[in-house]
């Protein structure tokens, strides 16, 4: 029994209910117009009446909430419509426009109220099922149809309206980087409602094209955006790469950059800026000849097509060539050939700047007290419909030179225009003042010597204005415009007006003040002037024509020079320099920068001892002269002028093998010891407060040169073309490295204490300081005896076996300084008793000599005999370093000795001291000096000039740029065939 009701409990859970059924057919049959349960109409299926008061409820009920939804969606956004806009918005940088494709509070309140009056027309049957709205009606089949066709059109709707907000997001994030989207028009606003089934099919059609034609516009759109941007991100590529390229030190490749055939031509231009060669190199360019004042630059300024040169009232302004390169462009721009700012022609202010830059270049370019200068600038201007040439404008001819203007300026004027003539390929522009007499002019003269057949000379004639009004015959203008009146032939002929000497004209308003003027002229009315004579414009393109058309004729033979030339220089260096490669002056330079780098790096590696070495010698070297002369000497002699006999000391001192006590005579020498030590210890202290850091320092900077010219001594590989360019580094960045201000004082304090110190405390400082002692004592003896030698002349035995022989005055000192040994006198300064006895000794054999000569010659032999005994009392204290010890310092035997031994142990901790600031700060400071140093000479030509010279470096530089003239050359041929 239970196994049955089960079953049956089963049975009825998985077979739907009838009222859902119900529920789901009445809806799909609804919504297709067709029933799926009983295959046929929905008016013959009837649902019992038991069930229409709850089916009336619901469709009541479904009908609040659809409103409810509605508008709550107008009025503050539905939920569903809601959320769905929060996830664009959150997915998109703009969903503003959004706000045009939503249907308005209007539209809304307009369906609604539409359904709510279709729900009163309905009767007493309907049923009402989700979202969207779907009636079964069945009191009228119009009505039914109707409604039907209303809600497949609402659904069609929202679906469209979800696909075209995703096509415009999607646009809208591919083109938000490069322009903001257009704004798309809500085509839904303004369409009608339907009141048929037919008006509402013929509307729905042509809504759906509309809406086809806003999608194929927003994917066009779309696609162009989308092209856009990947040229944009290919330059932003490209520009990346240059970029890292010229932090890297590098050009970048200029071929894959495509460049107009006139920027090419003028970069070869640049390359023979500086070029003398003869023959070679005078490629073809418009040479801009002139009368100061004449307007030149205006008609240089026309064919620009902008005001880019300075004005002057009556001054000369023009006192530098300048090369201009004019060339088409889709921007009006101009820009100097070593910069890269870029000059908007169109704003005034960026001309006023141009104006400026150019006017600051011209007044540099002429410092030193002279007027006009030959250094070229150099800038290029591209703009629409210019024509494409390359001019040297030139300063004017002058006749009369004032007393503010340089000497030799006129003369220099004439030079530098005869040079750019002189140029068989140059074609000349000869512009000349029409409002002046043609008898003032001095610039046809210089013309027509440069060329006297007129075969690359065009006249241009200017201020045509002001010499029809201020001529009473205007056939004077017509015979200049003919070539007969001035002395000189040319290609052509025009006369131009540049002008209503008016500063703030504008180049537009100056030409069609031009062209009204020769519209209205007697000259060309009366027909004395052609047409083709006149006007900038037809003089921009007599010009060009007349320039392409030389440079296709000579620029092959050009090339053909600078080929032969390449090849006479690659002849000469392989038989000159057969196993070198080709470096130019750069290259050396950066060599040699590399090596001086890599030693100044090598410094840190040196070793201490070798550092504390090579200081204590420096130190000594320093220091040696101020010892002797300051201290020891001064000490020495002022200790001994109150004694007036040897003092005889003994010593007693027990032997440390046989035991016994010897007695050992020592005879030092005739000083007082109790000065000698208190004039040691005043003179050590003031020479340690007052001069030993500052000689320290100094010491320290020349083991620094040392160590650093033996560095690069030891590199075998070294060129020696490189050695100018080393030692000028090195010796700049050492006069400029100053030594840390407060390691003075460090050291000044490190000094006083070990000068302090009187105390010997071990057998090796001790015998240390004796070899001190005598080396330095040597050394001194050595330099005494050849100034004794120079003195007193050769000796016997030079003079026998060299020949040498004594002037007058060394035989003199001869006799004297033997007459002063035989005294004997110990006595640093000799009484006047001994003077006497000397000078009268040397009169009785017949030689003259006053009491300060004989004073004189006794300084160094004193000297000589100071130093010989005190090397021998060096060599006694070198055993007495335990008698030393018995006394625990105390003993003044030996106080000279201990006097070495206080000045070695300062020099020992001063170089201790500098070897750690060497390592720790000095090196490195001397490193980024010697960077600076090298910086400022490779931005130096003049300077890198002057350190390398010689053959190999000239033959390597004119190899250089007759390569790159001849390459540029070749590209532009190539690009000119090309064009043609």
């Amino acid at each position: 029994m239970s196994r049955i009701l089960n079953h049956r409990m089963r049975s009825s859970l998985r077979r739907p209910s009838w009222s859902c059924v119900d529920k789901r057919a009445v809806a799909f049959s609804v919504w297709t117009g067709r029933s799926v349960l009983l295959h046929k109409p929905l008016e013959s299926y009837q649902i019992p009446r038991r069930r229409y008061g709850m089916l009336i409820a619901r469709a009541v009920r479904g009908v609040l909430k659809i409103r409810y939804l509605l508008l709550g969606g107008a009025v503050g956004g539905g939920m569903t419509l809601n959320k769905k806009y929060v996830e664009w918005k959150d997915g998109l940088p703009e969903m503003g426009w959004l706000n045009d494709l939503l249907p308005d509070n209007e539209q809304w309140d307009k369906f609604t109220t539409t359904l709510l009056d279709a729900k009163e027309k309905i009767g007493d049957q309907f049923q009402i099922v989700g979202v969207p709205l779907t009636l079964s009606i069945h009191s009228d089949p119009r009505l039914r149809e109707a409604g039907v066709a209303r809600a497949a059109e609402l659904r069609e709707w929202l679906a469209q309206r979800y696909e075209d907000a995703v096509a415009a997001a999607a646009v809208n994030n591919a083109t938000s980087r490069i322009e903001p989207a257009p704004k798309i028009v809500n085509n839904l606003q303004s369409r009608p409602a339907p009141m048929s089934a037919k008006s509402n099919t013929d509307e729905t059609a042509a809504y759906e094209r509309r809406v086809h034609a806003l999608q194929e516009e927003v994917l066009s759109l779309q696609a162009r955006y989308q092209r856009e941007l990947q040229r944009l991100e290919q330059e932003n590529r490209e520009l990346r790469q240059q970029n890292m390229l010229l932090r890297q030190g590098r050009q970048p490749s200029t071929k894959k950059m495509k460049r107009s055939l006139i920027d090419m031509y003028s970069s070869v231009l640049d390359e023979l800026a500086d070029w003398d060669s003869g023959e070679a190199g005078r490629l073809p360019r418009v040479v801009v000849v002139g009368d100061q004042s004449a307007g030149k630059t205006s008609v240089l300024e026309m064919l620009a097509q902008a005001r880019i040169f300075p004005r002057g009232a009556g001054e000369m302004c023009t006192r530098a060539p300048v090369k201009v390169t004019l060339s088409e462009g889709p921007y009006h721009v101009a820009q100097f050939n070593d910069s890269s700012r870029e000059f908007d022609l169109n704003k005034e202010a960026d001309l006023a700047d141009l104006r400026k830059e150019v006017d600051l270049r011209m007044r540099n370019s002429v410092r030193g007290g002279r007027t006009v200068s030959s250094q070229q600038i150099a800038m290029s201007v591209k703009g629409p419909g210019i024509p494409r040439m390359v001019l040297v404008d030139l300063p004017g001819v002058i006749s009369t030179q004032t007393v503010d203007m340089a000497s030799d300026t006129r003369e220099a004027i004439k030079e530098m225009t005869k040079q750019y003539m002189d140029n068989p390929n140059a074609i000349i522009l000869c512009i000349q003042d029409g409002s002046v007499d043609a008898e003032r002019s001095n610039v046809t003269d210089l013309v027509s010597s440069c060329d006297p057949s007129g075969k690359r000379t065009i006249f241009v004639l200017t201020k045509v204005d002001l010499a029809e009004e201020n001529l009473a015959n205007p056939n004077r203008i017509r015979r200049i415009l003919e070539g007969k009146l001035f002395p000189m032939k040319a290609l052509g002929y025009y006369a131009v007006v540049t002008g209503r000497s008016r500063k703030d004209d504008s180049i537009q308003s100056i030409r069609e003040y031009e062209e009204r003027f020769f519209r209205s002229s007697k000259l060309f009315k009366d027909g004395m002037v052609a047409a083709g004579q006149v006007t900038t414009r037809n003089l921009a393109l007599g010009v060009a024509e007349c320039f392409w058309r030389m440079v296709r004729d000579s620029v092959e033979q050009q090339a053909d020079a600078f080929k032969a030339m390449r090849f006479n220089l690659e002849s000469e260096w392989k038989n000159t320099f057969p196993r070198q490669r080709e470096l130019d002056r750069d290259e050396l330079f950066e060599r040699a920068r590399a090596e001086l780098l890599d030693k100044s790096a090598e410094l840190s590696g040196v070793p201490a001892a070798a550092w504390e070495a090579r200081l204590q010698n420096a130190l000594w070297a320093a220091a040696a002269q101020r010892i002797f002369s300051g201290i020891y000497l001064p000490a020495a002699a002022h200790a001994s002028e109150d004694v007036d006999m040897h003092v005889l000391l003994q010593v007693k001192y027990k032997h440390p093998k046989s035991g016994d006590t010897p007695q050992i005579w020592l005879d030092p020498f005739d000083i007082d010891f109790n000065k000698f030590n208190t004039s040691v210890d005043i003179k050590l202290r003031e020479w340690a407060e007052n001069e030993l850091a500052t000689l320290s320092i100094k010491a320290g900077r020349q083991a620094l040169r040392e160590e650093f010219s033996e560095l690069m001594s030891k590199s075998s590989d070294s060129d020696a073309i490189y050695e100018p360019v080393k030692k000028a580094a090195v010796d700049e960045a050492l006069s400029r490295h100053q030594w840390e201000e407060r390691a003075q004082d460090v050291l000044r304090v490190l000094q006083v204490n070990a000068l302090q110190d009187r105390c010997v405390a071990s057998r090796g400082d001790w015998d240390s300081a004796v070899s001190l002692m005598e080396d330095a004592l040597k050394e001194r003896l050595k330099t005494t005896e050849e100034d004794l030698k120079s003195l007193a002349g050769p000796g016997f035995r030079e003079r026998w076996l060299y020949w040498q022989s004594s002037s007058e005055e060394q035989n003199r000192r001869s006799e004297v300084k033997s007459e002063l040994e035989r005294l004997g006198s110990s006595r640093p300064n000799l009484s006047y008793d001994e003077v006497v006895a000397v000078r009268d000794n040397l009169r009785r054999r017949g030689v003259d000599a006053d009491n300060e000569y004989i004073r004189e010659t006794w300084k160094p032999i004193y000297l000589k005999q100071f130093l010989q005994r005190a090397l021998s009392r060096a060599r006694d204290c070198r055993k007495s370093f335990y008698l030393y010890t018995q006394q625990n310092g105390t003993g003044k035997e030996c106080c000279e000795v201990v006097m070495f031994w206080r000045v070695q142990s300062a020099l020992r901790t001063t170089a201790n001291a500098l070897r750690q600031q060497i390592g720790n700060r000095e090196a490195g400071r001397l490193d980024r000096e010697l960077r600076e140093v090298l910086d400022e000479m490779s931005s130096d030509a003049d300077m890198k000039k002057k350190l390398l010279s010689g053959r190999r470096v000239e033959l390597a530089e004119e190899l250089k740029r007759v390569r790159q003239v001849q390459e540029k050359l070749e590209e532009f041929i190539e690009a000119l065939n090309k064009e043609k």
